[in-house]
C-alpha cells in the first residue's frame, strides 16, 4: 500500500507537465502561424513613427512585432500579408510616411478623418482598390503613382488641402466606380483623361475652384455629379441634364439649351425622280413654266449631274491614289488617329510640313488644345534629315499678340528675370490671371533644337508636382518660342539667401529644412517617378521660387531638352551654374541625375551657410564653398561656427549636425564613405573653378575619376530629411526646455516643425 500511495503523486505530477507542455504548445502556435511578411512589418514601422507613435494605435510598435499575430489595431491580413489598413477617425496627428509602396497585398486603406498632414506620398500601395484619405489636411497634389493602380475602385481625397490642377492620370483608372475631390482647391479644366472612366457611376468635385467646361464627363455612365460652387463655364452637356442626381448651383453656366453642334453644310443633292413634279407636258414653247416633264430635264440639272459626277470621280481617284502610296510608305504601320497631321509623301517641302507642325499652335488666347493625341510625326528635310515631333501637348497653346498684350509688348517694366535661354517677364492676362512668360532667345537655341521645341513642351506639360512650377501654356507661332508659367511671386531662394536686406524675410532654420524638404521631393519626382527620368542640369538656389508661405517651386524643370548634354562653350552668363556643376562635368560636360545630387548638396550647403557656391570677394581658401566647407561637415565646432550668422544662432544642435551628414552624402566622390575622407581626399574632391572673361577654366582638376555612383539617390535623401524632421518634432515634444542651442525660435516659428 505503501509504494501504491508513492506511485500516485508520481503520476499526477507527469499529467500536469503533459498538460504545462501542451498548452505551451497551442500558446506558440499563433506565432508561428502568423508570422507577417518582413516588408510589411517595416512598412508599418516607418507609418508608425511617420504619424508620431500614437497611443491609439494598441499594440503597434516602432521596431520589431508582429502586426498579424499580435492584432494590431486596424490591420487585417491573410497568411502573412496585410491586405486591409483601417484606422479612421483615431485623431491621428503626423504624415504618412515614406514606405506604404511596400505593402504589395494591401487592397484597402483607408486613414480618413485624421488630422494628418504634408502631402500624399507619391508611391503608394500598388494594388489597392479603395483608398480614403479623406477628412484630413493634406496638401500638395495628387501623387502619379495613381495612374498605375489599375486595380482602384474608390478615391476619396475630400475634405483636404490639396491644390493645382487635377493631374492627367486617369486613363487607366477604368475601373473607378467613386471619385470624391470635393471641398479641396483644385483648379484649372477637368483632366481629358476623366472621359476614359468608363465605370464612374459617383463623381463629387464640389467647393473647389475648377474652370472650363463639363464637356469630359458626358459620355461617363454617372449617376450621382455634383460640380457645385466651383468656376465652371459654358452650356452643360444635355447628356448630364439625364443623371438622376445632378448638383450645378454656384457656377457661371450659360442660360438656354446647349447650342447645337458646329454646322455641317452638305454638297447639293442631286434631284431625284421622286421628287419631281408629276403632271400633264406643258405648252409646246411656254416660257416661266419651271415644272418638268417625266422624259426631259432642264440643261442647268444635266449640267450639274454632269459636274457631280466629275466632282465624284475625281475624289474617288484621289482616294485610291493616297491609299497605294500610303501602302507603299516605310512608316506605313503607323495609325494616325483622328485630328493627326499625316506625311505621305517625301516631295513635300520641309517649308510646307513645318507651317503643317506648326498650326495646331496657333489658336486662340487660353483655347486648350485638342484632345485628340498627336502622334509622332517624321518630315523629311530637303537634306535628308528627319525631324520628330512628339505628343500630346496638355498645356494651353497662346498666341503671340495675347502675351504681348499681357506684357505690354514684352516691356522692361515687366521684366522679372533673365537665363541663359531668354528672358522671364511678368504676364497679367485680363481674365486678372497673373503669369511668368520665358521669352526663349532663338540665337539660343540651333535649327534643330528648335525642332525639338514642341517635343520638350509636349515632355514639361506632363510634370505635376507642387514643388515644381506648372507649365501652364506655350507658344510656337511666328517663329517665337514662348513657355508660360504658374506666377510664383515671393522671389526665388538665392536672393533671399544673399540679398535679403528686409530683416523680416531672412530665412529661420525651420523654413530651410522646408525648403530643403521640398526641393528635394521635386527631384526625387524628376528622377524617380518620371519615366523616363528627368535631369535637371541646371539645379541652383536661383531657380528655386519661394511662395508667400516660403514653400519652394522647382524652374526650368525639363528645359535641359533645349540644350545638348555635351561639354559647349561658356558664357558669362552661365558661369554662376558652375558653383553647383558636379565634378564629372568639370571632365566630361556630361550630366546625369547624380550630378542633380551633388547640385542639391551645394544648395544645403548655401541654406546652411548662407555663402555662395563661389564667392571671388572671400580669401582664397573661402572662395569655393564646397571645398571651403567640406572638410568641416563632421567637426561640431567647426560647423557650428560655419552656420549662417543671420540665424543668430537660433537652430538645434542635432538638426543641424543631421543636416550636414547629408549634404555629405551628396557632395561625396570617393567609393569611401565621405565621413571618413581625409581633408585631403575632400580637397581632391573638389576642383578649383576660376573666373575669367567669357571663359570657365577648371585646374587642379581631381587626381582620381569622381565617382557619381555612390552618391544616394535622391529617394534616400529626402528619407533622411524627413527622418531629421521627425525627430525633431518628437524632440520638441518630450522637451520643455529651451536652451541656447536648442529651438530658441521666435514666437511664430516655435510650434512649426511639422513641416
Amino acid at each position: 500500500m505503501a509504494n501504491q500511495g508513492a506511485a500516485l503523486p508520481l503520476s499526477q505530477t507527469r499529467q500536469v507537465t503533459q498538460l504545462v507542455l501542451l498548452a505551451l504548445i497551442f500558446a506558440a502556435l499563433p506565432l508561428v502561424r502568423a508570422t507577417t511578411d518582413p516588408s510589411d512589418v517595416q512598412a508599418l514601422q516607418v507609418l508608425f513613427s511617420a504619424l508620431n507613435s500614437p497611443s491609439q494605435l494598441t499594440n503597434w510598435k516602432s521596431s520589431s512585432g508582429d502586426p498579424c499575430g499580435e492584432s494590431w489595431k486596424g490591420i487585417t491580413c491573410e497568411g502573412s500579408a496585410v491586405v486591409s489598413i483601417g484606422i479612421s477617425g483615431l485623431g491621428l496627428n503626423g504624415t504618412m510616411g515614406y514606405l506604404l509602396s511596400d505593402l504589395k497585398s494591401l487592397r484597402k486603406l483607408d486613414m480618413s478623418d485624421n488630422n494628418i498632414h504634408e502631402i500624399i506620398p507619391y508611391q503608394l500601395p500598388p494594388n489597392l482598390t479603395s483608398l480614403n484619405l479623406a477628412g484630413n489636411n493634406l496638401s500638395g497634389n495628387l501623387p502619379y503613382s495613381l495612374s498605375t493602380m489599375a486595380s482602384l475602385s474608390y478615391l476619396n481625397t475630400s475634405r483636404n488641402s490639396l491644390s493645382l490642377s487635377i493631374g492627367d492620370i486617369f486613363a487607366d483608372l477604368a475601373g473607378l466606380t467613386t471619385l470624391d475631390l470635393s471641398f479641396n482647391n483644385f483648379s484649372g479644366d477637368l483632366p481629358s483623361s476623366f472621359s476614359l472612366l468608363s465605370n464612374l457611376s459617383l463623381l463629387y468635385l464640389q467647393n473647389n475652384q475648377l474652370t472650363g467646361s463639363l464637356d469630359v464627363l458626358k459620355a461617363l455612365p454617372l449617376t450621382t455629379l455634383n460640380v457645385a460652387n466651383n468656376h465652371f463655364s459654358g452650356w452643360i452637356p444635355q447628356q448630364l441634364q439625364a443623371i438622376p442626381n445632378f448638383i450645378y448651383d454656384g457656377n457661371s453656366f450659360d442660360n438656354g439649351p446647349a447650342p447645337p453642334p458646329p454646322p455641317y453644310t452638305p454638297p447639293p443633292p442631286a434631284r431625284s425622280n421622286k421628287n419631281r413634279t408629276h403632271g400633264a407636258p406643258p405648252a409646246q414653247g411656254s416660257k416661266g413654266d419651271s415644272s418638268q416633264s417625266n422624259k426631259g430635264l432642264t440643261v442647268a440639272a444635266i449640267v450639274g449631274i454632269i459636274l457631280g459626277s466629275i466632282v465624284v470621280a475625281l475624289v474617288l481617284l484621289l482616294v485610291l491614289v493616297l491609299w497605294i502610296r500610303k501602302n507603299k510608305t516605310k512608316d506605313s504601320g503607323a495609325r494616325t488617329p483622328r485630328g493627326s497631321l499625316s506625311v505621305g509623301t517625301n516631295n513635300v517641302s520641309t517649308e510646307m510640313q513645318e507651317q503643317r507642325l506648326k498650326s495646331p499652335a496657333a489658336v486662340t488666347d487660353l483655347k486648350p488644345p485638342p484632345v485628340e493625341k498627336l502622334i509622332v510625326e517624321r518630315v523629311q528635310g530637303k537634306n535628308g534629315s528627319v525631324k520628330r515631333m512628339k505628343s500630346p501637348i496638355t498645356a494651353t497653346s497662346y498666341t503671340v499678340a495675347s502675351l504681348q498684350t499681357a506684357t505690354n509688348s514684352f516691356s522692361q517694366e515687366f521684366l522679372i528675370g533673365e537665363g541663359s535661354l531668354g528672358r522671364v517677364y511678368k504676364a497679367e492676362f485680363p481674365n486678372g490671371k497673373i503669369m511668368a512668360i520665358k521669352k526663349i532667345d532663338n540665337a539660343a537655341l540651333s535649327l534643330q533644337e528648335e525642332d525639338n521645341f514642341l517635343e520638350a513642351v509636349s515632355n514639361m506639360s506632363r510634370l505635376r508636382h507642387p514643388n515644381i512650377v506648372t507649365l501652364a501654356g506655350y507658344c510656337a507661332e511666328h517663329g517665337q518660342r514662348l513657355l508660360v508659367h504658374e506666377y510664383i511671386g515671393n522671389g526665388n531662394l538665392h536672393d533671399m539667401l544673399h540679398f535679403a536686406e528686409d530683416s523680416s524675410k531672412i530665412l529661420t532654420w525651420n523654413a530651410r529644412v522646408r525648403v530643403a524638404l521640398g526641393t528635394s521631393r521635386a527631384l526625387e519626382y524628376l528622377h524617380e517617378v518620371c519615366l523616363p527620368s528627368v535631369v535637371h542640369r541646371n539645379f541652383k538656389s536661383a531657380n528655386i521660387l519661394l511662395d508667400e508661405e516660403l514653400n519652394p517651386h522647382l524652374s526650368d524643370c525639363g528645359l535641359a531638352a533645349l540644350t545638348p548634354n555635351t561639354e559647349r562653350q561658356v558664357s558669362t552668363q552661365m558661369v554662376g551654374s558652375f558653383g553647383y556643376s558636379a565634378p564629372e562635368f568639370a571632365l566630361s560636360g556630361v550630366y546625369t541625375v547624380k550630378s542633380d545630387v551633388y547640385s542639391f548638396g551645394v544648395v544645403m550647403l548655401e541654406l546652411l551657410t548662407g555663402r555662395k557656391p563661389l564667392d571671388s570677394s572671400r580669401v582664397r581658401s573661402e572662395q569655393s564653398l564646397v571645398r571651403w566647407a567640406t572638410p568641416q561637415l563632421h567637426d561640431i565646432d567647426a560647423l557650428a561656427k560655419m552656420v549662417d550668422p543671420a540665424l543668430n544662432g537660433i537652430y538645434p544642435a542635432k538638426s543641424l549636425s543631421r543636416f550636414a551628414d547629408i549634404i555629405a552624402l551628396c557632395v561625396q566622390c570617393s567609393k569611401q564613405h565621405s565621413f571618413s575622407l581625409t581633408n585631403s581626399d575632400r580637397l581632391r574632391c573638389c576642383p578649383v573653378i576660376k573666373l575669367e572673361v567669357n571663359v570657365v577654366v577648371f585646374h587642379e582638376v581631381p587626381k582620381t575619376q569622381p565617382e557619381p555612383e555612390f552618391r544616394p539617390p535622391m529617394s534616400e535623401v529626402v528619407q533622411a530629411l524627413v527622418r531629421l524632421v521627425q525627430r525633431a518634432s518628437v524632440v520638441k515634444r518630450r522637451s520643455s526646455d529651451e536652451s541656447s542651442f536648442s529651438y530658441r525660435t521666435p514666437e511664430h516659428e516655435a510650434i512649426d516643425m511639422s513641416f
